[in-house]
């Protein structure tokens, strides 16, 4: 594992609208979401690119998760919408109650729903495969929840970026929150490697783990100022995640051990396990970068 991994960066657009979510779809293809121009576009594993516009160019799409019904979910951060989108391209979308709430990070949860992050409005969303929405408020005020995942206990876990808190809510919707050690930390990204959740704090440089009886454990990085910003499990006790900052991909173990690797090209956001495999990351400088350990 201390060799460096293998990188092929394909581009898919310029700079100024570069990919910022990426997801593997059920159609064993990667999926993207353009923040900065409102489109989507299904990737497959040798570059061939299908666009697909939405029909907000200001939605701001962010982060986009397999569900349950087959199909891909997607935040419209900018329209306060759920988007979907099948295989096949064909896309709707659902409002959210509360105005202004921002949507950011979804997943799959253990109910056959999706459940979304709302970064304005302090809430944590949920929304089944017909569109109906339930949210749930949370016990904080401008706390910015932002990435949400899957527990490993059955729950659903997310960070509070300006709370420096990770919180977890039942399906019934009882909330907990764990404050984090490091005043400031600001995580972001989060991620279960089916044992305990990872997350990345984004303004300390630093990768944290939570277990699921709240203990925490942060690990400095090297470069304090490469700004984290998204983590994936590739198996339990090992993640992979983007620095924003420093335009690299890095490896922690369970140990805390991490290895960087340089990318070609700047400003690395989402990440996920590509249906090869392989690590696929959304490059907002405008590419996809397929790393393989």
């Amino acid at each position: 594992m201390n060799d460096a991994p293998t990188v092929r960066e394909i581009p898919v657009t310029d700079g100024s609208t570069g990919p910022y979510g990426i997801a593997a779809g059920p159609d064993a293809a990667l999926w993207l979401t353009f923040a900065r121009s409102g489109r989507l576009a299904r990737l497959t594993l040798d570059g061939e690119l299908t666009w697909y516009p939405l029909d907000a160019p200001a939605c701001s799409p962010t982060a986009i998760a397999p569900g349950p019904d087959g199909t891909l979910w997607f935040a419209r951060y900018g329209d306060h919408r759920i988007g979907r989108v099948t295989a096949a391209g064909q896309i709707d979308s659902f409002p959210t109650p509360t105005p202004g709430s921002g949507p950011y990070g979804i997943t799959a949860g253990p109910d056959g729903a999706m459940w979304f992050a709302e970064l304005h409005s302090d809430r944590i969303g949920r929304i089944t495969a017909g569109g109906e929405v339930t949210e749930f408020p949370l016990p904080v005020t401008g706390a910015f929840p932002s990435a949400i995942v899957n527990g490993p206990d059955g729950a659903l876990w997310f960070t509070l970026n300006q709370a420096h808190a990770i919180g977890r809510i039942t399906v019934g919707g009882d909330v907990a929150l764990h404050a984090l050690p490091t005043a400031e930390a600001a995580p972001v990204g989060l991620t279960s490697d089916g044992s305990a959740l990872w997350f990345v704090e984004i303004a300390a440089g630093r990768i944290g783990r939570i277990s699921t009886d709240g203990a925490v454990e942060e690990f400095p990085l090297p470069d304090p100022e490469a700004r984290p910003h998204a983590i994936t499990a590739t198996s339990a006790g090992e993640c992979w995640f983007t620095e924003w900052g420093a335009g690299r991909v890095g490896r922690v173990a369970a140990d805390g051990d991490v290895t960087e690797y340089e990318l070609p090209s700047s400003e690395p956001h989402g990440i996920t396990v590509g249906p090869d495999g392989a690590l696929w990351i959304a490059l907002e400088g405008g590419a996809v970068a397929r790393v393989a350990p």
